[in-house]
This record gives structure tokens, C-alpha cells and sequence, in this order.
């Protein structure tokens, strides 16, 4: 009875048994031999193709150079789309320079000639005071001469006064005015010192310009 129930005891069960062959049926045995060919089979990563199985890297790789193309394409389209910009602003550019340049030779001219209309017509205006004047010492020595001389005087104040021309004639006592007055000397006077004793010669101006300072003399300090 011992014996029996040993037996029973060491036999596996029906379950057992079956699990053991199910085990050895799902893991086949390992042959090295059979793992070796196997690897060397397999294609290598850099000989796969775009295709199934294909390395990604090597297809970014690719789709990268075909980017870095088309870019490199359009920067020398827009490149030379630049230049001819360039060039075309640089003709521009010398077209307006000579342009300009012409303008003011022009203007120039045409300044030019109104300053030379402005002098033939005060040359035109002035010259029948030098008539006056030449007639005037033609009369005979003993014949006076000073009423002719005044009026052609005056009327060669009045050319110049349509001219805007008018003289500059300082007062005695007033103060130099360096702009206006050359001073000739310093004298001894009963004015203040340091003021205009004397108009020497009357000075000129025009508009804004002194065209002949007026020459004076001054009270010594």
C-alpha cells in the first residue's frame, strides 16, 4: 500500500504532463550553427534601399540634399534678380547725377546772363552822367561850370538810388560802427572820446551789403 501511493507520488498528474509538453513544444531548441547564417542573411544597414526596411536616417539624408538643392537654387535666382537691381539703380543713379550736374550749369548760365542784363542796364542808365559830365568841361575856362556839375550830380544820385543804393553818412558824436566805418585816424577833439569827430568819405551799401565802408575820423581817447 506504501509502495502504491509512493509511485502515485512521483508520477505526475495528467495536467503536469501536459503543461511540460506544451513547454518543450513553444521553446525549440537553439542551434548555433542555424543564429549564424541567419545573421549573416541579413542585409547591412548601409545596403538597404528607400524600399520596406529601408534606413530612415539615410532617407532624411536624402530629402535634406534635395532641400539644401532647391534652396541653394532660389538664392541664385534671387541673387542675380539683386544684381540686376543693382545695376539698374546704379544707371538711375548716374542718369540723375549728370542730370543735376546739367541743371546747374544752366541755372549758372541763366544767372549769369541776368547779371549781365542787371550791368548793361546800369551802364545804359550811367551813361548820360558821363555825357553831362564830358560836356560840362567842354564849356569855356571861364565859364561856371558848378550848376551843370549838380545836376549831373544828382542825377547820378538818383541812378543810384533806383539801384537801392544809398550812402552811409555817420554823424559827428555818433559811435564807429565797425561794419559800416573805417576809421583813418584818432584825433584831438572837444567831442567824448572814442566817437566820430569826421566823415572823411560817405561809404555805400545795398540791401543787407556794404558795398564802401565810410571812411571817418575819431575823438582821441
Amino acid at each position: 500500500m506504501t509502495d502504491d501511493a509512493d509511485a502515485a507520488a512521483e508520477e505526475p498528474t495528467d495536467a503536469e504532463g501536459h503543461a511540460d509538453a506544451e513547454r518543450h513544444v513553444d521553446e525549440p531548441a537553439t542551434d548555433p550553427e542555424a543564429e549564424a547564417a541567419e545573421a549573416a542573411s541579413e542585409p547591412e544597414a548601409g545596403d538597404q534601399g528607400s524600399g520596406e526596411g529601408a534606413d530612415p536616417d539615410r532617407s532624411l539624408l536624402d530629402r535634406v540634399g534635395d532641400h539644401d538643392e532647391a534652396l541653394a537654387e532660389e538664392l541664385e535666382a534671387e541673387r542675380a534678380d539683386y544684381e540686376e537691381r543693382i545695376d539698374e539703380l546704379e544707371s538711375k543713379l548716374t542718369r540723375k547725377q549728370a542730370d543735376f550736374q546739367n541743371f546747374k550749369k544752366r541755372q549758372q548760365k541763366k544767372l549769369d546772363q541776368q547779371r549781365a542784363r542787371a550791368t548793361e542796364d546800369l551802364v545804359e542808365r550811367l551813361l548820360p552822367v558821363r555825357d553831362n559830365l564830358a560836356r560840362a568841361l567842354e564849356q569855356d575856362g571861364d565859364a561856371d561850370i558848378r550848376e551843370g556839375v549838380e545836376q549831373t550830380l544828382g542825377e547820378l544820385d538818383r541812378v543810384l538810388e533806383d539801384e537801392g543804393v544809398e550812402r552811409i553818412e555817420p554823424e559827428a558824436g555818433e559811435d564807429p560802427d565797425p561794419e559800416r566805418h573805417e576809421v583813418l585816424m584818432r584825433v584831438e577833439s572837444d567831442r567824448p572820446a572814442g566817437v566820430i569827430d569826421e566823415l572823411y568819405r560817405p561809404g555805400y551799401e545795398m540791401g543787407d551789403r556794404v558795398i564802401r565802408t565810410a571812411q571817418v575820423t575819431v575823438s582821441q581817447e
